[in-house]
């Protein structure tokens, strides 16, 4: 899936002819994942209907301050479109409507989005050859790159005026593909390696039952795809569970045993910048497993267990230059037990969830953790949903990194 996925993408459609390649650029991005809305400027209605935008966006298409034909005069909000959106696409921009960007002329809805957004903006101009050409025109490519926007370049081809040249807007699969590529290339983890554990693991006792524990693994999903989202190359080792993730960037291993996740983790630690173990491995396993299912016969049944591999301790101890991130799951003691968990076992950072607290733990949306670093920084954080806290995460090893 895209590094677009479940970014808010706001649409702005200026009056020129390439305004009807909008439909198919909003397939695109619906495609990738994104969310769309779309900003229209008055004459573009001449070239694509607000109803075709809004059906297949499937958001009501804003042309004017108001909404129009409403008695009630409804309020269309440039600022809450502005902040809403995570990048800005204008697609076509006139040379009418790029002059008045680079000059802060703001008279319809999508100019002064435009001026109130705060987020990535990128603008693929579409014109005639010589509209293209003129030095108005490049003074506003100019003058728009200084101000942190990016263009789109224009490609070559018939125009509507007959000729043959630049000016042409990119195809809707281009902007596309631009777009993923320079978002993917200011990404701050673009180019390192995250490995990350996750779920829980089942220890066979024989060829039906096994031991395990209630971990669903959305925690350490939603890491994944923080991480993805930051542009890093993710390996996601999961133990048994039906959480998913659809980003070309997260490679899922599934393993089912403890043994499994160790000879998985090995596998990859040594090409890895960042390791977060966040899965629940069991401590135990059965010393010996059945070969056959063990019948019901006895009212008692005694199985000997044997300790697992302890994963986390054997990849501090082969550490070398990788940012090591653990979590603690206690029920008391927990600060005093997670310090001792980090300093023992090399860490860089550790994660400390407490079942005291309400709304944390397994099988739960939602998670309280504190974060310990190794400068014995402790970093409380209020309950949040998983996805929230594996951004937290994600920023604070960045901050950690950069140091």
């Amino acid at each position: 899936m895209s590094i677009l996925k479940d970014k808010n993408i706001l649409l702005g459609v200026t009056a020129g002819i390439a305004a009807y390649k909008t439909a198919h650029l909003v397939r695109q991005f619906i495609k990738a994942g994104a969310n769309i809305k779309v900003v229209m400027t008055p004459a573009s209605k001449d070239f694509i209907t607000p109803l075709t935008l809004s059906t297949l966006s499937k958001n009501p298409v804003h042309s004017s301050f108001t909404n129009e034909d409403d008695d009630n005069a409804v309020w269309n909000n440039h600022v809450d479109l502005g902040l809403w959106a995570d990048l800005f696409v204008i697609a076509p921009a006139t040379a009418n409507t790029l002059s008045k960007m680079a000059n802060g002329t703001c008279d319809n809805l999508l100019l002064a989005t435009y001026l109130s957004a705060k987020c990535p903006v990128y603008f693929a101009p579409a014109m005639d050859l010589d509209m293209y050409k003129h030095e108005s025109t490049k003074h506003s490519f100019e003058k728009l790159n200084s101000f942190g926007n990016t263009m789109i370049p224009a490609t070559s081809g018939e125009l509507a005026s007959g000729l043959v040249g630049e000016g042409r807007m990119a195809e809707p699969e281009d902007i596309l593909a631009f777009i993923e590529a320079d978002v993917l290339t200011k990404l701050p983890l673009k180019g390192k390696k995250v490995l990350i554990t996750a779920g829980p693991t089942y220890e066979a006792i024989d060829p039906v039952r096994f031991i395990g524990n209630h971990s669903s693994g959305k925690m350490g999903f939603e890491i994944a795809k923080a991480a993805a989202n930051l542009g890093a190359e993710v390996t996601l080792v999961t133990g048994p569970t039906h959480q998913t993730v659809s980003l070309s960037l997260v490679d899922v291993k599934p393993v089912v045993s403890a043994q499994d996740m160790y000879d998985q983790v090995h596998k990859y630690y040594q090409y890895t910048d960042i390791a977060i173990l966040s899965a629940a491995v069991a401590d135990y396993r059965p010393k010996q497993v059945a070969e056959q299912k063990i019948k019901k016969v006895d009212s008692t049944l005694t199985v000997e267990l044997e300790k697992t591999k302890d994963i986390l301790k054997s990849l501090g101890q082969e550490k070398t230059n990788q940012f090591l991130v653990g979590f603690a799951l206690e029920t008391n003691n927990e600060l005093q037990h997670a310090k001792a968990k980090l300093e023992a076992k090399k860490l860089d950072l550790i994660v400390l969830n407490s079942l005291r607290d309400k709304g944390a733990g397994f099988g739960v949306s939602t998670n309280k953790v504190t974060f310990i670093t190794k400068s014995n920084q402790v970093i409380e954080n209020e309950l949040k949903s998983k996805a929230e806290v594996a951004k937290d995460l994600m920023q604070l090893i960045l901050k950690q990194i950069d140091a």
